[in-house]
């Protein structure tokens, strides 16, 4: 296999990756700039929203500067500092940490418009974007059960075409029905979330820190509720607010309660002036699940790839998906770029069960300790006491935001940075 400096031919590529979102878009601009041919499929058109607090921390920021885009202020990114913690009767604001590693500010972007901005990146890059591409069931070669391509169905007419590539990477998120056709279940030993959220024209929408609720309370009924989760509020800059909560399957909450109608009442009991009000609501309460732990392995495949949510990564400390979505499209496109380069067979398929291991490297012991963490902040009694007791104490806030948050220095950081990265370290990579 040689390095393809034009398109094989309209249905044929090196690679195919399905769903262009931060993952699929990030995965296909890397995988371009290294000169491979790439067709990028995204079942919907430009400029389409999706579920998300819409808050990028400095991990996220650190993959878009990787990619060129462009995140001054004249192009329409807000900027935040850190982040505002509220709970146990403390409001405690912390700036996000000074590393080597990554940049000590985050972002704030709306992602109909953010997705828009990867996919066309890697647009510039020489990934072959078709939208309104519907991807079916997968190509499988019958003799060696590898995948070899999709069917798809394209534009308004839905031509059917099949699309063909020696390599496919599933970033069709969390229904990753791509994954599903080629027998990759959900693991149910793996927890989940539930983001919800909507938007409110607010006089907080310049705000430059993320605020986060540790206490979400129910008080709709005779008795005030503690509820298994946590409520944001993160200014978009653009005049409204994006306000919302997140929510864990761990709890026997989980799924007895209407979440939309506790963010209602949640948002009720914030202070008038702030303009939480059902007048000021500027779009219907959408929901989304939150993948999280490695939910779905292997991550690599009989030539399948999965990044971002198809695979479960989302990081179970504090619900964040865009930016393991992101570095897991990186990771994939590097493995993939080596793998090619290989003179046969044997050795490319060698170079690409290097994946799933490089995944587990970077995340699997970090990921086992926000899978005990989950269990414990499922029990709403240990998320009061947590709260009430650990806001008091900054250097602790601090710890907690580095780990919650994962924003260390691997080699040469401070106290902090060495005990998580030694927990990490020592934790099982399941």
């Amino acid at each position: 296999m040689t390095v393809a400096t034009e398109p094989l031919s309209e249905n044929t590529a090196d690679v195919i990756v399905v769903g262009a979102g931060p993952a699929g878009s990030t995965t296909a601009y890397h995988l371009a700039k290294s000169g491979l041919d790439v067709l990028l499929l995204e079942k919907t058109e430009f400029p389409r929203e999706k579920v998300c607090g819409d808050g990028l921390t400095p991990r996220a920021v650190k993959q878009l500067v990787a990619m060129g885009i462009d995140i001054s202020e004249e192009a329409g990114w807000l900027r935040n500092k850190g982040l505002r913690i509220i709970g146990g009767g403390v409001r405690l604001q912390l700036d996000w940490p000074d590393l080597a590693s990554f940049p000590d500010y985050g972002l704030v972007r709306k992602r109909d418009d953010f997705d828009e901005q990867l996919a066309r990146q890697a647009q510039k890059a020489g990934a072959r974007l078709y939208e309104r591409c519907n991807v079916g069931a997968p190509i499988v070669d019958e003799r060696t059960g590898r995948i070899t391509g999709v069917h798809a169905k394209l534009g308004e007419e839905k031509r059917e075409v099949t699309l063909h590539a020696p390599l496919v990477v599933a970033a069709d998120g969390n229904s990753t029905r791509l994954s599903l056709a080629m027998g990759l279940h959900r693991r149910e030993d793996r927890p989940m979330g539930v983001a919800v959220r909507t938007y409110f024209t607010s006089p907080r929408h310049d705000d430059d820190y993320l605020e986060s609720w540790l206490e979400l309370w129910d008080r709709r009924g005779p008795q005030d509720r503690l509820l298994p989760g946590y409520g944001w509020i993160f200014g978009m800059g653009d005049g409204t607010s994006n306000v919302g909560l997140g929510v864990l399957n761990t709890s026997a909450a989980f799924k007895e309660l209407d979440w939309r109608e506790i963010l209602k009442a949640w948002c009720a009991s914030m202070p008038e002036d702030w303009g939480y009000t059902p007048d000021n609501m500027t779009g219907p309460i959408r929901g989304a699940a939150l993948p999280m732990a490695f939910n779905r392995q292997p991550h690599y495949t009989k030539g399948l790839l999965l990044v971002g949510d198809a695979g479960g990564l989302v990081n179970p400390f504090n619900g964040e998906g865009i930016a393991y979505a992101m570095e897991s499209g990186q990771i994939a496109a590097d493995v993939i770029v080596q793998a090619h380069a290989r003179p046969t067979a044997a050795s490319r398929e060698l170079a690409l069960q290097r994946y799933p291991r490089v995944l587990k490297d970077t995340y699997g012991g970090y990921y086992t300790l926000g899978r005990g963490f989950v269990k414990l902040i499922g029990n709403p009694k240990i998320m009061k006491i947590a709260a009430q007791r650990g806001l008091t104490h900054p250097m602790l806030m601090k710890f907690t935001l580095k780990l919650l948050a994962n924003l260390t220095d691997p080699t040469g950081g401070d106290a902090m940075d060495r005990v998580i990265n030694g927990l990490s370290k020592v934790a099982p990579k399941a």
